[in-house]
């Protein structure tokens, strides 16, 4: 007698009774977490009104940059004939793309929270309109910021090598953007954007800090700069920096939700790879220079070099 070899394709061959098996207890499954978003045991948000959408924010991320930056990014190659078509086109549809998420953001806010109706609508069109008349300023100063990077890095060749890869100048952008709409008053969007710019340059600037122009930061894996943080023309920071806050008790934390916590630091700094600074109070004066891997929660005076004392290393011959 010969024996009749299976195939392999008649052993990956999927049974449908025992698949139809497995597949009759989804409804139940499905049934307990529809259950699970009428309690208290997790987040969603199950509502009539729309959510703003991270993958809008990202688009609106991306039509910024043709705006900011004309000629590097976008699909169409950019002349001096097609620029006023061009500009005028992508203002025109990021004005929409921006005021339906401000208004969602908006009006997520007040049912969210119970707030007091701020007509969403009429308010999100004006926050729009003042963030596109803003952008000849935002572009100036990051013109500024681009410079600085320049002047700043000798293994930077040009201009366009700095705007087109450098992520310090990507997060820095989406910050200027994010931070005109957190002074405006728009909730959670801001945030929305400064965390997809975290997530792409390991950066993490709060849209609600305060940064002044020629700011430049080289590498940037690991920076940190948070909500309260005040940082002056033509500063310079390294990766790894924090500009954070003091660990607080959950008690602190809702006392000094809207008070100062993060450091500030004047005109002129240069804070080295690995430094921490910490606290509301701490302000580091102008010019001065912090070393690498230096921890501080107390004032630096101005002029002032803050360096770590030289460790002891110890050498072995061979390996061991």
């Amino acid at each position: 007698m010969i024996e009749r070899r299976q195939k392999p394709e008649d052993l990956c061959a999927v049974d449908v009774e025992v698949l139809a098996g497995y597949r009759c207890r989804l409804p139940q499954i499905a049934q307990k977490i529809i259950e699970s978003c009428s309690n208290n045991d997790g987040f969603n948000h199950v509502d009539y009104e729309p959510i703003p959408s991270k993958e809008a924010v990202i688009k609106i991320i991306d039509k910024f940059l043709e705006i900011i930056f004309p000629g590097y990014f976008g699909p169409e190659k950019l002349d001096p004939i097609n620029l006023n078509f061009s500009i005028g086109q992508c203002v025109t549809q990021l004005f929409d793309m921006l005021a339906e998420q401000v208004n969602s953001s908006i009006r997520h806010d007040c049912n969210r929270y119970n707030l007091s109706c701020q007509e969403c609508n009429d308010k999100g069109f004006e926050i729009s309109l003042k963030v596109l008349d803003k952008l000849p300023e935002i572009r100036r100063v990051l013109a500024a910021d681009v410079r600085a990077t320049l002047e700043g890095d000798p293994a930077a060749r040009s201009y366009d090598e700095i705007i087109f890869s450098y992520p310090g100048i990507f997060a820095i952008t989406v910050y200027r953007v994010a931070h005109t709409l957190h002074k405006l008053g728009v909730p959670l969007l801001p945030r929305i954007m400064t965390e997809y710019a975290h997530s792409k340059t390991g950066i993490d600037i709060h849209p609600g800090a305060d940064i002044g122009e020629s700011f430049a930061i080289d590498h940037g894996t690991g920076v940190v700069i948070g909500e309260t943080a005040q940082i002056g023309k033509n500063v310079r920071i390294y990766q790894g920096v924090t500009l954070g806050a003091l660990s607080l008790t959950k008690e602190e934390c809702a006392q000094l939700r809207d008070r100062k916590r993060h450091p500030t630091i004047e005109d002129d700094v240069i804070i080295y790879a690995g430094a921490t600074i910490l606290g509301g109070n701490t302000v580091i004066g102008a010019r001065s220079v912090i070393g690498g891997n230096i921890w501080i929660t107390e004032s630096v005076p101005s002029d002032t070099k803050v360096l770590m004392e030289k460790p002891k290393l110890i050498y072995h011959n061979g390996i061991q």
